[in-house]
């Protein structure tokens, strides 16, 4: 379920908010070599199928940095912000890579939004935690603690 808010104050009044989770999203083998080709990271484990299933994941698996990619389209679903002029990325403060993923693998979003401060230029910075888990898998894909902000 999306949250929506209206304007800075709105988004200001998540702090502390747990935003829930995405729908699941399949990593599927074309995805992983697309994100190959656009990277020039084409290392066996990720591009070659026949090596990989041999290797030590038994299968291909995502890029570490197509996981975190694709934090994008899954908060999309988890938060809407409207009345603003223009939200950006600001950076990253942490991120780990606690698990492969697989090809076939599932993977979902959830997030918390940690704190949303006034920063200057009429703007709000806001942090979460996001967390990328796998469907079945004991230990997430992805932990993240991203900065954006987000301007009247």
């Amino acid at each position: 379920m999306t949250t929506i808010v209206h304007g800075l104050d709105g988004l200001t009044s998540l702090a502390g908010t747990d935003l829930g989770h995405s729908g699941w999203l399949e990593i599927t083998q074309e995805r992983i070599s697309t994100f190959a080709d656009a990277t020039g990271d084409h290392q066996w484990i990720h591009v070659d199928v026949e090596r990989a299933s041999q290797g030590p994941f038994g299968a291909p698996i995502a890029h570490g940095y197509l996981t975190l990619s694709l934090v994008i389209p899954l908060f999309t679903q988890l938060l809407h912000v409207e009345g603003i002029t223009m939200g950006v990325n600001y950076g990253l403060e942490k991120v780990r890579f606690p698990s492969p993923v697989r090809v076939g693998s599932r993977i979902r979003l959830t997030a918390t939004v940690v704190s949303v401060e006034k920063v200057a230029g009429e703007g709000v910075q806001a942090v979460y935690d996001f967390t990328v888990e796998i469907d079945g898998a004991p230990k997430p894909a992805c932990v993240a603690r991203p900065v954006y902000r987000y301007y009247a």
